[in-house]
């Protein structure tokens, strides 16, 4: 009789092992997402695990659960998100390396399963136009498979295998898929910055043309003399950004183009960028402002604007708005990210300087916001007007089709509501006892602001010192000259839009069409030295900005 011998039992594994087993799992993880970062140069930026699963979750987290992580991260907000799918990705992989040691099959099936969420989310995104963008998932699912397997047979070895070599090898072979991994994303990026340097050459070259229709100067006493109020111009870094892209698009302005199909349209149109250019250039000033902004919030900007105008290319197509007789209601513009943003065709064809824009302060679009061409419309919130990286203008109904914002809770149509923010004094601020200046900004687009009055305490409301006005499109400065008296006291403001409608003190959220309510800063006014007038009141030259 033959006799066929056990093979020798495997040593348990103790908490050296289970913490390299951790070690190899982030390490097989590392390797994975740096092998997909580098074919994702090869399909498109956004097609990468990270961007694609944390653009799965934007796409998905509940429409309060954003608001908060705006209010509390800011433009921060989509570091926050990365960084957070980082950490996730990390725990599971340390878990999937522990698990490895005893249960391999499992642990490696776990690995490639996550390669397979990636995959999905990468495809089904909106700006998913082909399988392709399943590739950098699936690739680095395979790689991050081969090396755990790799590093859990280093740590386990050869049942004669002591513990102390096995772990050498180990470290040995975590020591080359660390350098291997980092040499990944070292090549992801040099490529991927050889890639976007089109975009980036293709928007230093351009040259802006001459409006022939310019914007007025600014005029003087516009931006008043009080220090920390914002910059009535907002300065093109200051300017505020809330988008869903994780990663900004960088578009090559030689190759952009733009459809406008749809509904009602009798010939459809494709622009180029020089296209735009040999049409009638108009420049104008625009405050823009998100539906996220609460009461007394940072989101909102006022800039020089250069583009063309947009009822024109409209009327061009064809396009008659509802009130001529025009089958759509809605015009729908289309991101090169897949956001899509429903806009009112009357209103964009009612004679207000609605944009396609491609210039902001005397250069062109930024890449943040909306290099090489985006759309403004005066009036409405930057979510049913403001399309960035536009590539399409689709003519259709509000019955007929939600923009992306719509199921997820916001109002198909959000004109902007009249509101007010005190800049000066901040709130919880010490000015000194005597005259102290309450200063900010009133907006109304499209209306303009007529009036702002501020209210110290219980007190009756008093006329504040209003800016120039430069148009009814912009925001508008003012200024209460307070004559502060030791103490705590709250101060409150409100406009008056031109026609006449004062803002309304009830206070609502963000959701589901803008924030309403009236901006207040409490203050605690400490005793007067000298005579001084007070921080806050010394005139000077305005700050740049809120942030």
């Amino acid at each position: 009789m033959t006799f066929t011998p056990a093979p020798p039992p495997t040593r348990a594994p103790d908490r050296t092992d289970r913490l390299l087993a951790a070690l190899g799992g982030i390490l097989a993880g590392c390797g994975g997402l740096a092998v997909a970062a580098l074919v994702a140069v090869t399909v498109r930026p956004e097609a990468a695990p990270v961007a694609a699963v944390g653009g799965f979750v934007v796409d998905h987290t509940p429409a309060g659960v954003k608001e908060w992580a705006i209010r509390t991260f800011g433009e921060s907000d989509k570091d926050v998100l990365q960084t957070g799918v980082v950490i996730v990705l990390a725990v599971l992989a340390a878990g999937l390396g522990v698990l490895a040691l005893r249960h391999r099959a499992v642990a490696l099936a776990g690995a490639g399963a996550l390669g397979l969420v990636g995959a999905l989310a990468a495809v089904t995104r909106p700006d998913s136009e082909s399988w392709t963008d399943a590739l950098p998932s699936l690739a680095g699912a395979a790689t991050a498979v081969a090396v755990l397997y790799l590093l859990t047979r280093r740590l386990v070895g050869p049942p004669a295998t002591t513990p102390a070599r096995a772990r050498r090898r180990f470290l040995v072979a975590g020591a080359g898929t660390l350098v291997g991994a980092v040499g990944a994303t070292f090549l992801a990026r040099s490529a991927g910055a050889d890639r976007s340097a089109n975009a980036t050459a293709s928007r230093n070259a351009l040259r802006l043309p001459r409006p022939a229709s310019p914007a007025p100067a600014v005029p003087r006493g516009a931006q008043l003399p009080v220090e920390g109020i914002s910059s009535f111009i907002t300065p093109n870094h200051d300017f505020y950004r809330v988008d869903t892209a994780l990663v900004v698009p960088r578009i090559d302005a030689d190759t952009w183009s733009l459809r406008i199909h749809g509904q009602g349209v009798a010939r459809e149109l494709t622009v180029t960028l020089r296209d735009l250019f040999r049409r009638e250039v108009v420049e104008r000033d625009l405050t823009l402002n998100c539906v996220s902004n609460e009461v007394g919030g940072p989101y909102i900007g006022n800039a020089r604007w250069l583009g063309v105008r947009l009822a024109d290319l409209l009327r061009e197509a064809g396009v008659r708005p509802p009130s001529a007789g025009g089958p759509a209601d809605q015009l729908v513009a289309r991101s090169v990210d897949g956001m899509t943003i429903g806009s009112p065709v009357e209103t964009v064809m009612d004679g207000r300087d609605a944009l396609l824009a491609f210039g902001m302060n005397g250069e062109p679009l930024p890449f943040v916001h909306g290099f090489p061409v985006r759309m403004l419309v005066p009036g409405l919130y930057g979510y049913v007007s403001a399309c960035k990286w536009i590539s399409s203008l689709e003519l259709t109904t509000f019955a007929a089709y939600d923009a992306y914002w719509v199921p997820r809770g916001w109002s198909a149509q959000a004109p902007v509501k009249t509101q007010s923010r005190i800049d000066t004094p901040k709130a919880f601020g010490e000015p000194r006892a005597g005259t102290v200046a309450v200063a900010g900004v009133a907006w109304a687009q499209h209306r303009g602001v007529s009036r702002v009055q501020v209210r110290v305490d219980d007190g009756p409301w008093q006329d504040a010192e209003l800016g120039a006005q430069d148009s009814r499109d912009t925001w508008r400065e003012w200024v209460y000259r307070w004559r502060a008296e030791p103490g705590r006291h709250t101060l409150t403001a409100r406009a008056t839009d031109g026609t006449g409608a004062v803002q309304t003190e009830q206070r609502a959220g963000t959701m589901p069409d803008g924030a309403t309510g009236l901006h207040s800063v409490t203050v605690t006014v400490g005793a007067a030295q000298g005579g001084a007038r007070g921080r806050g009141a010394r005139p000077g030259p305005s700050s740049t900005g809120r942030r």
